[in-house]
């Protein structure tokens, strides 16, 4: 894996306030990070805009807005998610295999290969299994998240999110082209914040994964850029 390899897994949590701090972080981390996430407080405060912003800067979009409702709706907004040229969107596995066929189908059917790269969530990473129980899971967070990819693979989709720490059960399960990204990443320099499930970037991406989401310890360094570049540091080292 060269430099270059290593950026492009970084996608970073563009959770900020404005479109000027959009322009700010975009234009400070394009070539840094492969790509941008734009989340449901972003989206809802400045809509397509925010992705704009970044695009402006030539940057790509992960647009998680985590689409969850009857299928007919989530199929029309996915396509409207491939209409503003994101690179990946997502929504909840726990839709069901209907909801994700139906969108998936959508949106290949009028994009073809030129289109985002479809994603389910799984188990969120702040979950735990007093959290699944809470809603009335009572299987383990590790057997949720594989009956969850296994049913999004079956439903069409390209890959989904996860915690890193199932890495390993969904490469076993889904096999190596499904793409898993995964937040929950800290680097050595940073703390864990509220994810309870996590990983190094290193470790991550050993265990196979594809993406890495990380927010925090890029946008409260006094460095983005340069913390940016320790990640992708830490990244090749654990590749050697």
């Amino acid at each position: 894996m060269n430099r270059d390899d290593a950026r492009s897994k970084i996608i970073f949590a563009l959770d900020v306030n404005g479109v000027a701090e959009i322009d700010r972080y975009a234009g400070m981390l394009s070539g840094k990070v492969g790509m941008f996430k734009v989340g449901k407080e972003l989206f809802t405060s400045f809509c397509p805009e925010a992705v704009r912003a970044v695009q402006r800067h030539g940057g790509q979009v992960f647009l998680d807005l985590k689409y969850h409702d009857i299928p007919n709706t989530v199929a029309k907004a996915m396509l409207e998610a491939a209409r503003l040229g994101v690179q990946l969107a997502n929504l909840h596995a726990l839709g069901g295999a209907e909801m994700m066929e139906t969108a998936a189908t959508a949106v290949r059917k009028e994009f073809d290969d030129d289109r985002p790269r479809l994603l389910a969530v799984t188990i969120l990473t702040s979950s735990t299994a007093e959290t699944l129980r809470g809603v009335g899971i009572s299987l383990p967070v590790e057997q949720m998240v594989v009956r969850l990819a296994r049913l999004a693979q079956e439903a069409g989709m390209d890959g989904v999110v996860a915690s890193p720490l199932e890495i390993g059960l969904i490469r076993a399960a889904c096999g190596p082209d499904f793409l898993i990204v995964t937040p929950g990443v800290r680097p050595t320099f940073a703390a864990a914040d509220d994810q309870k499930r996590i990983m190094t970037p290193a470790e991550a991406v050993g265990a196979g994964a594809d993406f890495l989401v990380i927010g925090r310890p890029i946008a409260k360094a006094v460095d983005p850029a340069a913390a940016a570049e320790m990640i992708t540091d830490e990244i090749l080292a654990g590749c050697l």
